[in-house]
């Protein structure tokens, strides 16, 4: 009997290699659609270099002046400060049409209640704050609690947020020479940057706290999205909103936060806009909404949620307001402004539906 198992394991063929798996050969374009996939902050900040030297070639390199980039930061403070909410929303698979007509309404509550009703300036800026959390609280219970889209939601704030600023105001605005006696602390963003008596400036052109406020607001915000529990569920959120509750994560609180703080930032938007202006008028700004979509697609927030970065955003405004600054200083028509942002908008969401199309 053993001499019967010892020919049988003989004659057992022996077992094969376990198999290998061969490595797709990529094109080079596959290989950088592949490296794109794997870091989407890349697709934002090559834009951003791209507008700059387009735009230094066809100005003889004025758009790179201390004045240019003076008028760019200062034009991007606020609209980077509104990128910075609407990706909050954007991440989520959301949107927010209303954001800048929360803003408008929100200044000009800081303007009403310190000049109009002898408000002291601080309980003012409270008020404004109040106002942007509480409109952002309502489209936040809407989209979750009555489970309408967030375009319409929003769609519908806007009309209705900025009906309320006209037939409040009387289309009338509030002159910097008030605020300047009645509320100076509205208008602190506007004042320049001085540190140890000396201001800071960058190619000789001084830089308002509105550009550091930004700057500020994208760092907290990028810290939150990367490190807290808050941050992870929202991208959870915007990726599956259903595998996101089964894992334990709570949707709906979360997509209610996301409305709130969208609101609170716009209101600090608003903030420093009064500054930036420095005046109080409520037909400006009508544009921001687009701008501040414009801002977060260009810089790589998928708008099918759960897919980008806050910082991306950053380099989005930036661009816009590059372009911006970059066309007038060429010359042209302002209409060119919203071509080339149209055209970077498409742009912007046809590459992120090629990277998203590669295969894993």
């Amino acid at each position: 009997m053993p001499s019967d198992i010892t020919h049988a394991t003989a004659a057992r063929p022996p077992a094969d290699p376990p198999p290998e798996f061969e490595q797709p050969n990529r094109s080079v374009l596959q290989k950088v659609q592949h490296v794109l996939h794997n870091h989407p902050a890349i697709v934002p900040v090559l834009i951003f270099a791209l507008s700059l030297l387009i735009f230094a070639a066809l100005t003889d390199g004025r758009n790179l002046s201390g004045l240019a980039i003076k008028i760019t930061l200062e034009q991007v403070s606020i609209v980077g400060i509104l990128a910075a909410a609407q990706t909050l929303v954007i991440l989520t698979a959301g949107i927010d049409l209303s954001i800048g007509a929360v803003m408008v309404l929100s200044y000009v509550a800081m303007g009403h209640l310190a000049v109009t009703y002898g408000v002291p300036s601080p309980l003012a800026v409270l008020g404004g704050f109040a106002t942007g959390g509480i409109l952002g609280m309502i489209s936040g219970l809407l989209v979750t609690r009555v489970k309408l889209p967030p375009f319409i939601v929003t769609l519908g704030m806007w009309q209705i947020v900025l009906a309320t600023v006209y037939l409040y105001t009387g289309s009338q605005s509030i002159r910097s020479q008030t605020l300047d006696a009645e509320a100076p602390l509205l208008k602190v963003f506007g004042e320049r940057v001085v540190i140890g008596g000396y201001p800071v400036t960058i190619l000789g052109a001084p830089v308002i706290w509105a550009v550091v406020l930004m700057v500020a607001v994208f760092a907290v915000l990028a810290y939150v999205m990367t490190q807290t529990a808050w941050g992870r569920h929202v991208y959870a959120v915007g990726d599956d909103k259903e595998a996101a509750e089964l894992a334990g994560v709570r949707a709906d609180a979360t997509l209610l936060s996301v409305y709130v703080v969208a609101g609170l930032i716009a209101a600090l938007a608003s903030w420093a806009a009064i500054g930036r202006v420095g005046s109080i008028s409520p037909s400006s700004f009508f544009e921001a909404n687009l701008d501040s979509i414009a801002a977060v697609v260009i810089g790589g927030t998928s708008l099918f949620g759960g897919r980008g970065t806050i910082l991306g955003s950053l380099f989005g405004a930036l661009t816009v307001g590059v372009f911006a600054t970059g066309l007038k200083l060429a010359g042209a028509d302002p209409q060119w402004v919203l071509f080339a942002s149209g055209c970077l908008i498409i742009l912007a969401v046809a590459l992120d539906q090629w990277i998203r199309r590669i295969s894993s």
